[in-house]
């Protein structure tokens, strides 16, 4: 398992005391993570919040209690096959959590605003500042070098086939034999640029949508044997 460097080339100390008793707290519910969205991905979405959140001109505590937070839900949707929507899940979760920590009534109201608009599959839209950037880099850690992994990694997790060509990705069920990592690239990541919300977001999303895309025209070359 990767160190749990929060602040790479800096000293997590640096985080306000709350927002560390969150990280704390946040960790020890992602024992049992599926791969493709544990503890490490939740590092890799803060790592992104501090970038785009300090461009962006966020509050950072509470993006960055807020990128700790946002899929604490999630065993809860992968466990029921996608029937218990995480991001309302891990909101309700994170209302109790923030009952007893300093933040303003105003930070956590945005906190929980943040987790519950921070899915792309949601009519949620979000609304501040510190709602839109976790929303970029949640769907920043989706597309890319790392995009591409973790769609793989995620229909491994679901017993998915490696492709199948002769279906029509739009009537696949999620969480089935057909959920492979094409699909989910047809259905969701090659969407993901058009919907980054912020300036430094959408520079980010440029190359790595550009990487992905060759990628998975190599993909299908190689599965049909044309390379």
């Amino acid at each position: 398992m990767a160190e749990d460097n929060t602040k790479q080339g800096s000293d997590a100390s640096n985080l306000n005391s709350q927002v560390m008793i969150v990280k704390k707290r946040a960790k020890k519910l992602f024992k049992g993570a599926r791969g493709s969205h544990d503890w490490e991905h939740t590092l890799r979405v803060f790592r992104l919040c501090e970038h785009i959140g300090v461009a962006e001109k966020a509050d950072m505590d509470t993006l960055l209690a807020a990128a700790f937070l946002h899929d604490i839900g999630r065993c809860f949707q992968d466990n029921s096959n996608g029937e218990i929507c995480h991001a309302k899940k891990g909101a309700q979760m994170a209302e109790t959590l923030l009952k007893e920590l300093e933040f303003s009534e105003a930070q956590k109201e945005n906190i929980i605003h943040c987790i519950r608009a921070h899915r792309f599959r949601d009519s949620h839209v979000p609304e501040t500042v510190e709602a839109k950037v976790l929303f970029d880099a949640d769907k920043l850690d989706a597309i890319g070098a790392v995009g591409v992994a973790r769609a793989y990694l995620f229909a491994g997790e679901v017993g998915a086939k490696l492709h199948n060509p002769d279906i029509d990705v739009e009537e696949v069920k999620s969480y089935s034999r057909d959920d492979t990592g094409f699909r989910e690239y047809k259905v969701k990541l090659c969407k993901i640029k058009d919907r980054v919300l912020t300036r430094e977001g959408k520079k980010i999303a440029s190359g790595r949508h550009d990487f992905m895309e060759k990628f998975f025209k190599r993909f299908l070359d190689e599965y049909d044997a044309n390379v």
